[in-house]
């Protein structure tokens, strides 16, 4: 992918586009779960890299961070979509979502994020609730400038997931998305892939998205959500319900 775009009297640096998978690895997402997310996640990344070599405006990274009895990143630094390969991820323990928001709030810190970059695009993946204390985290991933600025969706994995806590984290209750069996997450992964395409289009983002503690500042990135799959395409028998 170019690193700049040409335009009349110089270059134009691409600007960073982070891209963050965010997945619950406690032990209710075993069997279907983990190995749908795993499958329809690698499957999204060859579409990912097509839509990066068409917006040389922006450059595209990449990270995964899991949650289960803590937190950690899979991804130790942002990867060029390009280069990035997917890590099947491992499930067991419990569900500390909270830690998850804080070690995501440190990377949205500045530095090390970019006053230049993108609007970051995280995916959540979770089929429980928080077992530590997620408000203290969100609500400091949330009082960040780019935390605000975020277009946070959230995958809701089956029927015991408290989807009010899901909604708290996305600011937006049609960013979250139901998923009741294999084939409803996987076209909602594949369409949560398709995110950073929107914003790093320069025909639906303000010229300039200025960072800044300030009231004025953006709170949200608009995306068109009219694409999101419908569940209801996906009927089910009481076998395949999670």
């Amino acid at each position: 992918m170019s690193e700049q775009m040409k335009r009349p009297g110089g270059a134009l640096a691409s600007r960073p586009l982070h891209f963050i998978w965010m997945v619950d690895c406690s032990g209710s997402m075993s069997g279907d779960k983990i190995s749908t997310a795993n499958y329809a996640i690698k499957d999204a990344i060859p579409g990912m890299q097509k839509a990066a070599e068409e917006n040389p405006n922006a450059q595209l990274l990449i990270r995964t961070l899991k949650f289960d009895d803590g937190a950690m990143w899979v991804t130790p630094a942002p990867v060029p979509v390009e280069d990035f390969e997917w890590d099947p991820l491992d499930v067991g323990g419990l569900t500390s979502m909270g830690a998850a928001f804080n070690l995501l709030s440190d990377q949205l810190e500045m530095p090390p994020m970019s006053e230049r970059a993108l609007p970051p695009v995280i995916v959540m993946l979770s089929d429980g609730n928080p077992t530590d204390d997620y408000r203290g985290g969100l609500n400091r991933l949330l009082s960040l400038p780019w935390g605000k600025k975020a277009v946070k969706i959230a995958i809701a994995i089956g029927q015991d997931v408290d989807k009010a806590i899901l909604q708290e984290f996305t600011c937006n209750p049609e960013l979250v998305l139901p998923a009741d069996n294999a084939a409803q997450l996987s076209k909602m992964i594949k369409w949560a892939s398709t995110v950073a395409k929107q914003v790093s289009s320069p025909v639906s983002r303000p010229v300039e998205t200025p960072v800044s503690g300030s009231a004025s500042a953006p709170v949200s990135t608009p995306i068109d959500i009219s694409g999101i799959p419908d569940p209801a395409d996906d009927p089910v028998d009481d076998g395949d319900v999670w």
